[in-house]
């Protein structure tokens, strides 16, 4: 008679992940004082957060199945410059969205670009 042991390899993992994540995100919360930074890292952490935000947006936009898109018949690229410059207007996130999704989905959904 042999046991079924296929649980414990998952079981493991999401264990092992979860402790990970835990230790990971508490590891700024365990020490009693602030560590210091040196300044230049305190600077380069103001374009953490741009510089992500690029590196998730910017292949959404310019490629198409991990190649660069060949042709500016794209629904992609009017619908980014209408957004940027609604943005550079008014400064504001919600509007940039919605001018962005105004221009992409006629041009994709409608005329199928």
């Amino acid at each position: 008679m042999s046991m079924d042991w296929s649980w414990v390899e998952p079981t493991v993992a999401i264990l092992g992940l979860a402790v990970i994540t835990l230790v990971s995100r508490a590891f700024f919360m365990i020490p009693r004082r602030e560590l210091p930074l040196p300044d230049w890292l305190q600077r380069g952490l103001k374009y953490a957060p741009l510089a992500a935000l690029t590196a998730v947006i910017a292949p959404e936009i310019l490629m198409v199945r991990g190649e660069l898109i060949a042709t500016l018949v794209d629904a992609r690229l009017p619908a980014v410059l209408c957004a940027t410059a609604y943005y550079f207007w008014r400064r504001g996130i919600l509007g940039t969205i919605v001018v962005g999704m105004a221009v992409y989905l006629p041009l994709h959904i409608g005329w199928g670009w």
